[in-house]
């Protein structure tokens, strides 16, 4: 396989993990009653606020190690779904 195959098979690869992180963060934000939904290919998942307002753009970055918002200020690791739903969850309600 040449060398542009094999960088846009892992590109996919990649892509698509970050894809099944941002759903597994969706389903824990849902069952905390958090409006949340997966946006362009789930390369981001937009959490809305419970008041009027600007949704939270949440997306898989540091090679996959960190879910990041509010310009990659804030992120929480990937390994633990359930903390970040948490820590998304409180950040919206403020």
């Amino acid at each position: 396989m040449n060398s542009i195959i094999q960088a846009a098979v892992s590109g996919f690869s990649q892509g698509q993990e970050e894809g099944d992180l941002l759903v597994r963060l969706r389903d824990k934000l849902t069952n905390l009653g958090v409006n949340a939904e997966l946006r362009d290919n789930n390369s981001a998942l937009m959490v809305h606020k419970p008041v009027p307002g600007m949704p939270v753009w949440v997306f898989v970055g540091y090679g996959g190690a960190y879910y990041s918002w509010q310009n990659a200020e804030r992120r929480h690791p990937t390994t633990d779904v359930e903390g970040a739903a948490n820590v998304l969850a409180e950040y919206i309600a403020r």
